[in-house]
């Protein structure tokens, strides 16, 4: 009964986060290195100068934000409603909070670009302010998270909200074709559009790819965090 007994708490410890994280120490120094070759190493846009060169942060973060994290957050949230597995509802809590930290990276880094290309820190079109709609909602989301006692009713609800939420995504994605407003269309990679130079374009790729690493360690992270909760409710209520 004894050994039964002090082995449960190590394996319910056993997710537990702490230390020296060498996924994230990589994906942090994959990031400041793709930031540096931008900042330093990439050309200097003719039209828009310097201030094109938050272009390699912002856009990963866009992509991250909307197409990785509101993705994961959608499929997690449906696939909780179909099977109700409790790994499914703390992968979309996770994507949903780390996908939040992307989007504000956005909301940030899309003034300091407006004011230098548009002459004005913020413009209500359609893609701005749709992308902070779907900001609030991800924090509603987790609002909603965080003021349901019930875990499997808590579950329910957030799946319906993530899954609503994410839905905006594809909305956001056609806002500069369906409407006319002061937000470019994508450059990376279109073919109908002029494309860009090759030194840009790798800087853009690095970066994307550094960015997606840090977006999957902290990902992982806020996972282990959340079974670990889980974990320890499960042993309180026990």
């Amino acid at each position: 009964m004894s050994s039964v007994s002090s082995a449960a708490p190590r394996s319910a410890t056993e997710p537990e986060p702490k230390g020296f994280d060498a996924f994230l120490a990589i994906a942090m120094v994959a990031v400041i290195a793709a930031c540096a070759r931008a900042l330093f190493f990439t050309p200097i846009d003719a039209m828009l100068g310097a201030a094109q060169k938050i272009f390699y942060v912002h856009v990963p973060a866009a992509i991250i934000g909307l197409y990785f994290a509101c993705g994961l957050l959608f499929i997690s949230s449906i696939m909780y409603l179909w099977i109700k597995d409790e790994r499914l509802d703390r992968l979309a809590e996770s994507s949903a909070e780390v996908g939040l930290v992307f989007m504000g990276i956005v909301l940030v880094t899309g003034p300091v670009w407006a004011r230098s290309s548009w002459g004005t820190w913020w413009v209500w079109e359609a893609r701005i302010t749709s992308t902070l709609f779907l900001w609030l909602l991800v924090v509603g989301y987790l609002v909603l998270r965080s003021g349901v006692e019930s875990i499997e009713v808590r579950a329910r609800l957030s799946a319906v909200m993530g899954t609503l939420a994410a839905l905006l995504v594809p909305f956001i994605h056609l806002t500069v074709k369906l409407f006319r407003g002061m937000h470019p269309e994508p450059v990376v990679l279109a073919p109908e559009k002029p494309k860009m130079p090759p030194e840009m374009l790798m800087s853009f790729g690095l970066s994307m790819a550094a960015f997606l690493l840090l977006f999957f360690a902290l990902l992982r992270l806020r996972f282990r965090w959340a079974t670990l909760r889980d974990a320890r409710a499960a042993m309180e209520a026990a």
